[in-house]
C-alpha cells in the first residue's frame, strides 16, 4: 500500500492528504489564531469511499492538539459527524456560550 502523506498548506488554509503523488483529500479552514473553522472536507471522486476524509480529519485534528491553543469549530457537516464518532476527541471543540 502506498504511504498517505498529510500536509498543512498554510498559505491556502487546507490540509491536504496524498497517496504517492495523487491528491486524495482536502480539509479547508479558517485559522483566527485562537479558533479553526474547518469549512469543507472533499475528497477527489475516483478516491472515495475508503476512508481518506476521515484518515485526514483524523490527522489535522491530532495536529491542532498536538500543537495547541487552537479550538476547532466543525462547520463542514463531515468534520460535525467525525467528532460525533469520536466523542474521546471532543475537547478540543470550542463550547457554545449560553449567553
Amino acid at each position: 500500500m502506498t504511504e498517505l502523506r498529510f500536509t498543512d498548506e498554510k498559505d491556502a488554509s487546507r490540509y491536504t492528504l496524498h497517496r504517492g503523488d495523487d491528491l486524495v483529500s482536502v480539509l479547508d479552514y479558517r485559522d483566527d489564531g485562537r479558533t479553526v473553522a474547518m469549512t469543507r472536507a472533499y475528497t477527489i471522486p475516483t478516491f472515495r469511499g475508503k476512508g481518506y476524509a476521515g484518515e485526514l480529519v483524523d490527522r489535522a485534528v491530532a495536529h491542532l492538539e498536538a500543537a495547541g491553543r487552537r479550538q476547532v469549530i466543525p462547520v463542514c457537516w463531515y468534520v460535525a459527524d467525525w467528532f460525533e464518532l469520536h466523542p474521546d476527541r471532543a475537547g478540543i471543540l470550542r463550547q457554545r456560550s449560553t449567553a
